[in-house]
């Protein structure tokens, strides 16, 4: 069967490779691979910054945002042939720590977890996949062409959980948001956001095209400046790009009691000249928080699949603004201005 594949660490080794069929052993839950997502962790993997294929693979094969249908599952999982379904992306580690015991695996304490498409596990990027019941949700039928999102947007839903956890805190209640960055992640918490009935701003560095049309199809407010000469003081703050300087803004330009969640990953080696004395004097006297946020457990997933469901289907299928069969996989990886979420399909 077809899967697109690198050799971990090896710049230019992507392929599209022909692989044998899923092992039993690998879980009883036969699926059809519908789509994968890319995101700019498959890029670097790509590029050969990190990635584990598993053991005795000399290749890992892509792919951990997914859309699936099942072929074949056994009496008693839940699941039936023909059902839509993700596969969950972390697996826990296999000791475990007490958070993966509990659930939590996106809260892992000792690092040995596996993830799809990425370190240790193969991913969804080929024709057909196995894994247990218990690692997959069932979608309902109407997401089929816009489910691929769910794990992108699982990962707003965990950051969503947190800042309402963490506001309750306060005497009153948090209602302005501001969203740095327009992309997939950026787009969904803003949608995230707006089922909540919360005021919206969001931020991008273009000033047309496709993310201010979603944005204000949304109710919400875009900003092409930056977050302080905007006149905005949010309540929170969900930093969704990684770039230094705009971090820096989201935690430094906020209202007393303020929420910064962190979801954006940056690579090392930026350095900005900042007063951290006066950072840290502004953050203890104005009680903010800034935390940090990666990855989903089961319940995040269901969250995602609840809020896509209540979202405007025609919205996210604008999100989706590219779709490439996988015969042309190497299209997909080249990134094009009008870009947002790009998607390659098994179709034939």
């Amino acid at each position: 069967m077809r899967a697109l594949t690198v050799r971990p660490g090896e710049k230019g080794s992507l392929a599209l490779t022909d692989l044998p069929e899923p092992a039993p052993g690998e879980g009883a839950v036969l699926v059809q691979s519908l789509a994968v997502g890319l995101c700019g962790t498959d890029m670097e993997i790509v590029d050969g910054d990190y990635g584990t294929a598993p053991p005795g693979a000399d290749r890992l094969v892509l792919g951990h945002e997914n859309l699936g249908r099942v072929l074949d599952a056994p009496p008693g999982s839940g699941l039936a042939e023909g059902d839509l379904v993700v596969g969950i992306v972390r697996h826990p580690d296999p000791e475990p720590c007490p958070a993966c015991a509990a659930g939590e695996w996106d809260m892992c304490l000792n690092g040995r977890y596996t993830e799809h498409g990425i370190a240790g596990l193969h991913g969804f990027a080929r024709e057909r996949w196995r894994d247990s019941a218990d690692a997959m949700v069932k979608l309902d039928p109407a997401l089929v062409d816009v489910g691929v999102l769910l794990e992108p947007a699982t990962v707003v839903a965990k950051a969503w959980e947190q800042i309402e956890r963490i506001s309750a805190r306060a005497f009153s209640r948090h209602r302005v948001v501001a969203v740095t960055g327009a992309g997939p992640v950026g787009l969904l918490a803003a949608l995230l956001g707006a089922q909540r009935g919360l005021e919206l701003h969001v931020y991008d560095v273009v000033s047309d095209g496709v993310k201010p049309e979603l944005v204000a199809a949304l109710g919400a407010r875009y900003h092409h400046v930056p977050l302080p000469d905007s006149g905005v003081l949010p309540d929170i703050v969900l930093e969704c790009t990684g770039v230094p300087s705009v971090i820096l803004d989201s935690i430094t330009h906020n209202a007393k009691n303020a929420v910064v969640c962190l979801t954006g990953v940056s690579n090392a080696g930026h350095s900005l000249p900042t007063d951290v004395g006066e950072l840290n004097r502004v953050a203890v006297l104005e009680n903010d928080v800034v935390f940090g946020t990666v990855n989903a457990n089961r319940r995040h997933y269901r969250a995602a699949a609840e809020a896509l469901l209540a979202a405007d289907r025609d919205w996210l299928r604008r999100l989706i603004t590219r779709r490439t069969d996988v015969a042309d996989y190497a299209s997909a990886f080249h990134r094009q201005p009008a870009d947002v979420k790009v998607v390659i399909e098994f179709t034939g």
